[in-house]
């Protein structure tokens, strides 16, 4: 008989995790797999001069939707990472702007960008093979959380954070209130 594990979460969701024997190795071929595909996207990039070592597969239902890598230099794009740019094409191809069913393998950790892209696409598993201080180390500035509180070691850009004073404020916030029965999110 196989072991099925039961974990409640704070919110009262509950995720059932089945301990049949090959279980996990089977989910690890399956990451290993896709994962090698996202690396082999990272050294397609470099091969084509699009830019930086960054490869990104999205899978729904173990086939590829989309297959991409880093195309900063290509696009002269400052966002078009391999996370970004798998998200891109996935939504264009799915014809939707939300993944739930999908997962995402990258080659590398991906950066606070990426990985606000991800959590705003609602993908539902990220695999990831280094670490970011493997991109760091060559010389790649990805931690912009501590650039933006200016607390990074790493950090290669200064910039000035300022919210906007007096009326222009209450105006931007306006458009929220002004539209929200106009525009519907999913």
């Amino acid at each position: 008989m196989e072991e099925v594990n039961v974990v409640q979460t704070k919110n009262g969701t509950v995720a059932v995790a089945s301990a049949f024997a090959g279980h996990q190795e089977a989910i690890q071929d399956r990451d290993h797999k896709f994962l090698r595909k996202a690396i082999g996207e990272a050294y397609t990039g470099i091969e084509y001069e699009d830019g930086g070592p960054f490869g990104a597969v999205i899978v729904c239902n173990d086939e590829v939707v989309a297959s991409c890598h880093n195309m900063v230099l290509r696009n002269n794009d400052p966002t078009a990472h391999a996370e970004v740019t798998a998200i891109r094409e996935a939504c264009k191809k799915l014809n939707q702007i939300e993944l739930s069913e999908c997962e995402i393998y990258s080659s590398c950790e991906p950066c606070p960008m990426c990985f606000g892209a991800i959590h705003l696409s609602r993908v539902k598993r990220l695999v990831y093979g280094a670490k970011a201080e493997a991109a760091i180390a060559i010389g790649f500035d990805d931690f912009i959380a501590d650039a933006l509180r200016g607390t990074g070691f790493y950090q290669k850009a200064c910039l000035e954070i300022k919210r906007a004073d007096g009326n222009e404020a209450i105006i931007a916030e306006e458009v929220f209130q002004k539209t929200k029965e106009k525009f519907r999110m999913f």
